[in-house]
């Protein structure tokens, strides 16, 4: 599946917001970008699309992905909640739109491999708020049958030499730990 095949050309959506987008930097430094060169390098013909828009929510994401169908997604990485959780969103509409784009990608190919990148919010919302945002994305991964990353910016939040000044966004350095964080877990579904 992963050797170079023109006929057989797969391709990897990275579905989702400000990190994925690589907010201020290039879109060269983003984590999808990196995904790209490491698997350009090892010569497998998957083609990494980076459908991250900054400041997107959960139902941005709805509202984009029948635009994003238009193309065969065989391997889907979903980054999206950050945002809604930042904003105090609930967490059912939040759960119930990340389901929907899931469901809208399995009709379309039952096939795709589907990978969820959980994410964290600070404590400000409450304990209960924090901690049912955190087993949101466990829960959608275990209901979906797909791959978590149990922690997209693992190594990375918190780590002021690896975020920008907002303390929010990471930095090129910063998106290189993101890109092994993903690739530990793409690369065996890629194989």
């Amino acid at each position: 599946m992963g050797q170079s095949d023109n006929r057989s050309l797969r391709t990897i959506v990275f579905l989702g917001d400000s990190l994925s987008a690589g907010y201020g930097l290039l879109p060269s430094q983003a984590f999808p970008a990196l995904i790209q060169q490491k698997v350009d390098k090892l010569g497998w013909n998957y083609k990494v699309t980076n459908a991250g828009v900054s400041g997107d929510t959960s139902a941005g994401g709805l509202r984009r992905i029948d635009w994003l169908l238009v193309q065969k997604i065989d391997v889907l990485v979903l980054e999206l909640g950050a945002n809604d959780g930042l904003r105090g969103i609930s967490l059912d509409l939040t759960e119930r739109n990340l389901q929907a784009i899931l469901d809208k990608v399995k009709r379309k190919n039952s096939a795709v491999r589907i990978v969820i990148a959980g994410m964290r919010v600070p404590p400000n919302l409450g304990q209960e708020y924090t901690k049912r945002f955190h087993s949101m994305f466990s829960n959608l991964a275990r209901n979906n049958a797909a791959v978590l990353i149990p922690f997209l910016l693992e190594q990375v939040a918190g780590d002021t030499h690896l975020n920008l000044p907002d303390g929010i966004h990471p930095t090129a350095e910063g998106h290189k730990v993101v890109a092994e964080t993903v690739w530990g877990i793409l690369e065996p579904l890629l194989r």
